[in-house]
């Protein structure tokens, strides 16, 4: 593959609701462009986008790939993502490398969830959009409907660029409406056709309203249109793609992806209308030396830049670093930087990958994407550049993963073996967390969703060899009393010689205060218990507060007291009062009405404003309470509280509600005491658990 200056590169990433047939759309790019012989297909599990095992296994995108391709003398990156939300990760890291999003649209279901939100992370991230309407080809297409539905959802920005040719009912080609252009599809071949008679004017009345639209982006093509003079297709192409490149146009292609119908006319359209890498704005940057921003061009003579926007950590070829030259020109000798780990790499081989496959280059351009194998100390959203003038590139915001659950073995002695494996998927995934419970010991993996996570066990087995279950984590409870008590706590041990003997009378009561474990005090008269004592009473609360009598629990908010005792001029000892007062917490505790406490999460969620009823009664069915409401944007927040307890999937449950559409966040508030009857499940459940 030859080296291409950045006016001649486009970086598409392709989006669209699960099933749509983004995948196939690249296969069918790669045929036509001439690099398979054959139509890949992703029930057959031989596309060269879906290379992998679990992809393959499960037929759907997991991972981003690239696949570029060679057309009209450019060079088209195409970025192909999952449509599974719990995937949003991958798409992130694409969006933060190209220049424009193609949107695909099922013709059949039109506007879906996965449509709404690529527009929307498209949007967010600054990119232009195009639309592929697919599945022309199915009986039940209607292409009228989803060219309405998408105005409906994202208004008069939609530009119909094509009109199908049905013959007997049968999708068999289209007329692009600029170029008054037909072609027909036959045996997977196209071939010029002159625009049928019966679509002449439907062609005619698209043509008025894309030069409408072009008259409006410029003074002289509007006083041109309102003198009734039509334009040339070089005038529109260039207003369309000025449109384009501004966000205020967005035009629609159909076709037929798994037939190749439409697939070439896409490719010329990306060509003549989507932004070149040249033409774009590159991520922030700042200059690490002044510690101020830069503005960097996708230019081949500035500084070198390059953004590592994805990351392969595969146990047999090692670690695959993906990134985009944001500027400047990197060989194979040339010297790279980490500006983050501030740390020299070493690279001897550049790739351009397709897929799985690594076509070696002697350089890649300001503008282009690649990938460089076995870097040390370099990771996903790390810049690459020179010691000399050291860059930092702005960073991707992923979304914080919110379903957590525990990890563990399947055979015992796997422990060692869980960390290392999961810690390389955090590698290529920055959307899972790991990290080991302080107070529960669990080791808790955190992801958007259960099919992220389901993935994750698969890997583990099927890469790295290790047998894995999920389970839920451990709620972290806690215990408290809620009375005053005073209790005598007596140790007396006599085996021969010297014994042990230690006796405190204690008060035990609510501190108030349930942040902190325990208060201690004593308030000894006439030296009923030595001085040099009180450090083994406390050292005795100190080690019940850990587990509590109770559920086994740590302890909060009681304050213990020492107000009496005796002791023995030999026996006594510290030893002696610290089990003393072991024996007056676990009875006093239990005399003080215990009780559970369970964590209270503040939560907030952002769903479209016809959720907002079934949300609101469904955070009450939790236990929760609804603390506000208001209009952001499009969506309506609500605000409330309820247990963590209840939150445990409400990930996957929020999903299933809202059909995808909605978020939310979640942080711990505070403790609160349970229902006795969630306390009385809970303590029955951890003397099970025990046993």
């Amino acid at each position: 593959m030859k080296n291409y200056s950045a006016n001649a590169i486009r970086n598409v990433v392709i989006l669209g609701h699960s099933g749509s047939g983004k995948t196939t759309i690249a296969e069918a790019a790669l045929n036509a462009a001439g690099v398979t012989s054959r139509l890949g297909r992703v029930d057959d599990g031989n596309t060269v986008s879906d290379y992998d095992p679990e992809e393959i296994k499960r037929r759907v995108s997991i991972s981003a790939s690239v696949i570029p391709i060679e057309w009209l003398d450019n060079k088209i990156n195409l970025l192909d993502t999952p449509g599974y939300f719990d995937f949003v990760g991958e798409v992130k890291e694409c969006l933060a490398a190209a220049d424009i999003a193609l949107i695909v649209v099922s013709a059949k279901s039109g506007v879906e969830v996965g449509t709404e939100k690529a527009w929307d992370m498209a949007e967010e991230a600054g990119l232009p959009r195009m639309f592929f309407i697919n599945g022309m080809d199915d009986e039940n297409a209607e292409l009228d409907k989803v060219i309405e539905d998408l105005r409906a959802h994202f208004g008069t920005s939609i530009a119909p660029m094509q009109v199908p040719i049905k013959e007997g009912g049968k999708f068999t080609g289209l007329v692009q409406v600029v170029r008054r252009e037909g072609k027909k599809y036959a045996g997977g071949k196209a071939s010029d056709c002159p625009v049928p008679a019966d679509l002449n004017d439907r062609v005619e009345e698209l043509r008025a309203v894309i030069e409408e639209a072009v008259a409006e982006s410029d003074e002289e093509l509007m006083e041109r249109f309102f003198n009734d003079e039509h334009f040339s297709v070089e005038e529109i192409e260039t207003a369309l793609a000025n449109g384009i490149r501004e966000c205020v146009t967005a035009p629609v292609y159909i076709g037929a992806a798994a037939q190749g119908i439409g697939i070439r006319e896409l490719l010329n359209g990306i060509v003549w209308n989507a932004p070149a890498a040249a033409t774009c704005k590159v991520r922030a940057a700042k200059d690490l030396k002044t510690d101020e921003a830069i503005e960097l061009k996708c230019d081949e003579a500035g500084p070198l830049a390059a953004f590592v926007f994805k990351t392969i950590a595969d146990p047999y070829v090692g670690r695959l670093s993906i990134f985009r030259v944001l500027s400047g020109v990197i060989k194979k000798e040339t010297p790279l930087y980490n500006s983050r780990s501030d740390f020299a790499e070493k690279s001897s081989h550049l790739y351009v990958l397709r897929g799985k496959e690594q076509i070696e280059v002697t350089e890649l351009r300001a503008g282009d994407i690649g990938a460089i194998a076995k870097l040390q100390n370099t990771a996903t959203q790390d810049t690459l550049c020179i010691k000399e003038q050291p860059i930092e590139v702005e960073q991707i915001q992923f979304p914080e993963p919110l379903l957590s659950m525990s990890i563990v073995p399947k055979a015992k002695g796997d422990e060692d073996k869980i960390g290392q494996s999961v810690a390389k998927m955090l590698e290529e995934d920055k959307t899972l967390k790991m990290e080991i419970n302080s107070e529960t010991k669990q080791l808790l993996i955190a992801g958007i969703g259960e099919n992220q996570l389901d993935v994750l066990v698969s890997k583990c087995k099927a890469r790295y060899k290790v047998e894995v279950e999920l389970e839920p984590p451990v709620v972290p409870y806690r215990e408290m009393v809620k009375t005053k008590v005073r209790v005598q706590g007596r140790h007396k041990k006599q085996t021969g010689g010297s014994g042990q003997f230690g006796d405190v009378h204690m008060e035990f009561e609510p501190s108030g205060d349930l942040t902190e474990a325990y208060v201690f005090e004593e308030k000894i008269f006439g030296g009923a218990v030595p001085r040099q004592y009180f450090p083994a009473v406390e050292k005795g609360i100190q080690e019940c507060v850990k587990s509590g009598p109770l559920a086994g629990y740590p302890v909060v908010g009681i304050k213990a007291t020492l107000v009496d005792g005796s002791y023995h001029a030999v026996d006594s000892n510290e030893m002696a009062f610290k089990l003393a007062s072991i024996i007056a917490f676990k009875d006093g505790f239990m005399k003080a009405k215990p009780a559970l406490l369970e964590p209270i999460a503040q939560i907030d969620v952002w769903v479209p404003d016809n959720y907002t009823g079934d949300i609101m009664g469904d955070i009450n069915k939790r236990r929760g309470r609804i603390l506000g409401m208001g209009m952001e944007g499009k969506r309506q927040k609500i605000s409330g509280e309820a247990p963590m307890s209840e939150l445990l999937k409400y990930a996957t449950d929020l999903r299933s509600m809202t059909q995808g559409r909605g978020e939310f966040t979640m942080r711990f508030d505070r403790y609160e005491e349970a229902p006795m009857d969630v306390q009385q499940k809970v303590i029955e459940q951890r003397k099970r658990d025990s046993e």
